[in-house]
């Protein structure tokens, strides 16, 4: 019996060792090392302040911001330990009343605004946590935010353009814009 639970428990524990502590302080390591950045959460900051994270979304409700992409996560919006999409489909009774909802307030806060909704402004990411928009997204918030702010409506659309960003490597996903940064250069004017 000897024979075979020794090696058993030795291997056991080299494994947990190796797999254990060496292996994750090693990635941990490297990831510090060459992705600094990202590996201290994409943090960003204001007079030294975390205000937010580049990756994750944040919930704005205020008329004078740009609002983010809903939220599937609970118990509250932009959990990132719960991320998940609702797993609503296109014919359940709880996705078409959630996306009316949200249709609803949009227009409640710009009813001068014929624009057609852009989906993502009234339905969730597959995470739940998006930090972008679309651009058709922000120019159709783009009217409601100068108003709210005072501010000439062509201003804030040079805003939006000049934080735009384009398909990653001009063939991948959508132009869109990261909501945090965006309404972050609308408190700096």
């Amino acid at each position: 019996m000897s024979t075979i639970l020794r090696p058993a428990v030795t291997l056991f524990a080299i494994m947990t060792l190796l797999t254990g502590v060496i292996y994750p302080f090693a990635v941990t390591g490297i990831a510090q090392l060459l992705f600094h950045d990202q590996a201290e959460g994409s943090l960003v900051t204001v007079n030294g302040h975390p205000v937010g994270s580049r990756v994750i979304g944040q919930s704005f409700s205020d008329p004078k911001y740009f609002w983010s992409r809903p939220s599937a996560t609970s118990p509250q919006p932009y959990n990132a330990t719960a991320s998940s999409g609702s797993n609503q489909g296109p014919l359940n009774p709880a996705l078409t009343d959630a996306i009316k909802t949200r249709i609803d307030a949009l227009k409640a806060a710009d009813p001068a605004n014929t624009l057609p909704v852009p989906v993502d402004l009234v339905t969730a990411s597959a995470s739940g946590l998006d930090p972008e928009i679309s651009i058709a997204a922000a120019k159709y918030q783009a009217a409601r935010v100068a108003r709210v702010r005072g501010l000439a409506p062509e201003q804030v659309r040079a805003l939006i353009d000049a934080h735009a960003r384009g398909r990653l490597l001009g063939l991948l996903g959508e132009p869109r814009i990261n909501v945090l940064e965006l309404n972050l250069a609308l408190d700096s004017l």
